[in-house]
C-alpha cells in the first residue's frame, strides 16, 4: 500500500490547501509572496530532475531562467509579440541552448561538471549584463505585458496570477512526476548511483544525461518566462548564482531527488524568511543556525528523511516499501 506522503490523497490535500489559500492570505502581498514562491518552485523542480535524479549538479540553472524570462522580455517589448505567443518559445530557446551546453558540459564529471557550468552561468550573467542593445544591460526590460486575457478570464489582478502560476506549479509536478516514475526516470536515477553499472547495462550515458539537461532547462526557461509576465520587469540579477544556490538550498531542505521535497521547500523556505522580518539584519543569526539544524538532523531533506527512516522500518517489519 503506498504510504499517504505519495498517495492521490495527500496531494489534493496540497492542491485543496494552495486554491484556499487566498482566501486566509488577508492581503495581495502574501499572494506576490506565494505566486513567486510557486514560480520559483517550477525552476527548483528542473534543478532536481538534472541534480537529484540524475546527479549533475548544474550551476548555471539561474542563468537559464534569466534566458527564458529575457525570451519573453525581448519578444513582447522589442518585437510586439504577445505574452502567449513568446511564452513557448522561453522554454524551445533553453531547450536549444541546453542542447549544446550539454553537449559540452556533459562530457565532464562531478566537480568538473559544477564548475564548468559555474562559469557558463557567469557568461550568461555577462551577456545580459553587457549586450545593452539586445538586453538592455543594466537598464534590464521594463512594461513586460502580463498574460493576455482567456476568455472572460483577465490576469491583471493579483489574485489571477496567483492562480495562474499555481496552475502551471501544478501542471509541471503532474509531468515531474510523470517522468521520474516512467523508465526514463529510471534510467536518469540509474546514471546517479553509478555511470559505469549504467553503462553496463545498455543505458547511452551521453544521450540520457542531455536529456535530462534539457528537460531540466526546459522547466527553468518555463518558469523565467513565467516570471517575467508576473513581475513584468527583469534585471541581469535574476541570472545571479545566488539564485541558484537558493534553489540548491530548497532541494536540500525539502529532499534531492524527490517530487514533493524540492516543492516544499521552494515554497517554505521563503516564509520562514518573511517570518524573521521582524529582525531586519539580524534575521539571518536566526535562519543561519535553523538552516544548519536541519542539514544535521534532516541530512536527506524533510521528505528524503522520512522516506529513509519509513525504508529502515519497513526493512525491520520484512515488507516493501513505496518510493516518491
Amino acid at each position: 500500500m503506498q504510504s499517504f506522503i505519495d498517495s492521490k490523497l495527500a496531494w489534493g490535500l496540497l492542491l485543496a490547501a494552495s486554491l484556499a489559500f487566498p482566501w486566509v492570505a488577508g492581503n495581495d502581498y502574501h499572494l506576490t509572496v506565494m505566486s513567486t514562491a510557486y514560480i520559483f518552485a517550477i525552476a527548483t523542480l528542473g534543478l532536481n530532475l538534472i541534480t537529484g535524479y540524475t546527479g549533475q549538479l548544474n550551476l548555471a540553472h539561474a542563468g537559464f531562467m534569466a534566458v527564458g524570462a529575457y525570451t519573453v522580455g525581448i519578444l513582447t517589448v522589442d518585437h510586439g509579440w504577445s505574452f502567449w505567443a513568446a511564452f513557448p518559445m522561453a522554454g524551445v530557446v533553453n531547450v536549444v541552448l541546453g542542447y549544446g551546453v550539454g553537449l559540452l558540459s556533459l562530457r565532464l564529471k562531478g566537480h568538473f561538471f559544477a564548475i564548468f557550468t559555474l562559469c557558463v552561468g557567469y557568461i550568461m550573467f555577462l551577456i545580459i549584463e553587457k549586450w545593452e542593445g539586445l538586453t538592455h544591460g543594466t537598464v534590464g526590460i521594463m512594461g513586460i505585458p502580463a498574460p493576455e486575457p482567456i476568455g472572460a478570464i483577465s490576469f491583471e489582478s493579483p489574485l489571477a496570477l496567483y492562480y495562474l502560476t499555481l496552475g502551471f506549479l501544478v501542471l509541471a509536478v503532474w509531468a515531474m512526476r510523470r517522468i521520474v516514475k516512467s523508465l526514463l526516470g529510471r534510467t536518469f536515477i540509474a546514471i546517479r548511483n553509478s555511470d559505469e553499472l549504467a553503462e553496463a547495462l545498455g543505458i547511452n550515458l551521453m544521450r540520457n544525461k542531455t536529456l535530462a539537461f534539457m528537460l531540466s532547462v526546459f522547466y527553468a526557461g518555463m518558469a523565467g518566462g513565467l516570471y517575467a509576465g508576473f513581475v513584468r520587469f527583469i534585471g541581469p540579477d535574476l541570472a545571479g548564482t545566488h539564485h541558484t544556490f537558493d534553489m540548491m538550498i530548497f532541494m536540500i531542505v525539502g529532499g534531492l531527488g524527490t517530487v514533493l521535497g524540492p516543492l516544499l521547500g521552494a515554497i517554505g523556505m521563503p516564509w520562514l524568511t518573511q517570518s524573521l522580518q521582524f529582525l531586519q539584519e539580524y534575521r539571518f543569526i536566526v535562519f543561519g543556525p535553523i538552516l544548519v539544524a536541519l542539514v544535521i538532523f534532516l541530512p536527506h531533506g524533510i521528505v528524503g528523511s522520512f522516506l529513509a527512516w519509513r525504508a529502515r522500518r519497513a526493512a525491520k517489519e520484512g515488507r516493501p516499501h513505496a518510493q516518491d
